[in-house]
């Protein structure tokens, strides 16, 4: 697998394909993504060719992408070349203006061409498309596959366990589903494929050069949100079923019926959320919901919550709700310390970026940063798929198992 196929630089190429493997072949980290409800992609590189580790703090950081593990460091991608592309990938003229001399020089080398100066040139600055190179140890690392039905089940039933005996109302526990890829996957291709079929998702792809790897994601959940009129969004997103009827059919949220046990776990979220809310005394914000949302093939319940900040005069909300959100209970459980015992006693892998947070802060005065769910590690032709199911009293561990293949499934159907 390589990110895409063998490319030229002419102007008939898409400044988009073309930026994103330059990216690729010269090892800078980048981000490219789509926001809910939005037709436009916006990208960004790294020219100092590796992620600086970071507290996040939303009113210190620069413009660029915030990519956060599930338990760790927080890496910082610099915003030193940002663009913004329509729906036919044709370039919008960028809104970061003042384009450092760094930035001005990569531009200059890799984009001033035209297509004799291409032809004359084969040897000049001549960028292969390249793999995304993995070490032997990495390769290593390759398990072809660490579960099945019977060992997640057996997991499961470990979790009901510890919740009947009163350690903690809800955990969530994840699993991995490995993949080959075909060697007809390209990556932004994919990207492109996510766009489409989830328009009310964060889509994004993140290459990190360090970690030789390409993160490729649709999640539907907003963890923090600060627009340029200073509100600030939240939301608890719980409960899942599949959009599909029995006879193939798209199902519409007014006909989803939601179980006990959906409905307890989505509950569990919010009541998080809210006591995170009066932790820091603020009283002052807007609930709405339970409702049913459509993401892709699948149904959520939902509930968001709005604050306005400039009115509570309370501009550093955004970055104290993050501190206390992370990990929410939906990718974690309740309570937060005693779930995450049980995780850690019981997944075979490492969650690494999945349900780690991550999005653009500071771009065009504004900061999205949403849940890592729905999303794939891509290294060379290898593909690790993750996903999680929250566990209550209630859970059913075969029922448990096959939601996670319904997740890993409904992303893999639309990228290959």
């Amino acid at each position: 697998m390589t990110p895409t196929s063998e490319f030229h630089i002419s102007q008939q190429t898409h400044k988009l394909e073309r930026l994103s493997q330059i990216a690729f072949s010269e090892g800078f980290p980048l981000a490219l993504w789509q926001l809910p409800q939005s037709t436009e992609k916006q990208l960004i590189i790294d020219l100092s060719g590796s992620t600086q580790r970071t507290k996040i703090d939303l009113d210190e950081l620069p413009a660029g992408f915030v990519m956060s593990p599930f338990q760790g460091e927080s890496l910082f991608l610099r915003g030193d070349l940002y663009y913004r592309f329509d729906t036919n990938n044709h370039e919008i003229e960028d809104s970061i203006k003042g384009k450092t001399l760094e930035a001005e020089v990569f531009e200059r080398k890799y984009l001033d061409y035209s297509e004799e100066d291409e032809v004359n040139s084969s040897t000049k600055n001549n960028i292969k498309n390249q793999q995304v190179h993995i070490s032997e140890s990495t390769l290593e690392k390759w398990d072809g596959g660490l579960y099945n039905e019977m060992i997640f089940a057996e997991m499961v039933s470990k979790a009901i366990i510890a919740i009947e005996n009163g350690e903690m109302q809800k955990v969530v526990l994840s699993r991995t589903k490995n993949v080959t890829l075909p060697e007809s996957f390209e990556i932004i291709d994919a990207f492109q494929k996510l766009c489409k079929a989830y328009p009310n998702a964060f889509v994004s792809l993140v290459y990190l050069p360090e970690f030789e790897a390409i993160w490729l994601g649709a999640t539907p959940e907003t963890l923090v949100s600060v627009d340029a009129q200073g509100i600030f969004k939240t939301m608890s997103l719980a409960g899942t079923q599949s959009a599909i009827g029995d006879n193939g059919e798209m199902l519409s949220p007014i006909s989803i019926r939601w179980s006990h046990k959906e409905i307890e776990e989505q509950a569990f979220v919010s009541r998080y959320v809210i006591e995170c809310f009066k932790k820091i005394r603020l009283r002052e914000y807007c609930e709405s919901g339970p409702k049913t949302v459509q993401a892709g093939n699948l149904m959520h319940l939902r509930t968001d919550f709005k604050v306005d900040t400039k009115a509570l005069n309370f501009p550093q909300l955004g970055t104290v709700m993050l501190e206390l959100l992370h990990p929410t209970s939906a990718v974690c459980g309740m309570p937060k310390n005693a779930a995450l015992r049980l995780i850690a006693e019981t997944e075979l892998h490492n969650r690494e970026f999945y349900s780690g947070f991550l999005g653009p802060v500071n771009i065009k005065d504004e900061s999205h940063l949403f849940v890592n769910l729905r999303t794939v590690k891509i290294q060379g032709n290898h593909a690790t798929f993750f996903a999680g199911c929250g566990i209550t009293a209630d859970s059913n561990p075969v029922k448990e198992w096959y939601e996670t293949e319904m997740k890993s499934q409904t992303l893999i159907n639309v990228i290959l």
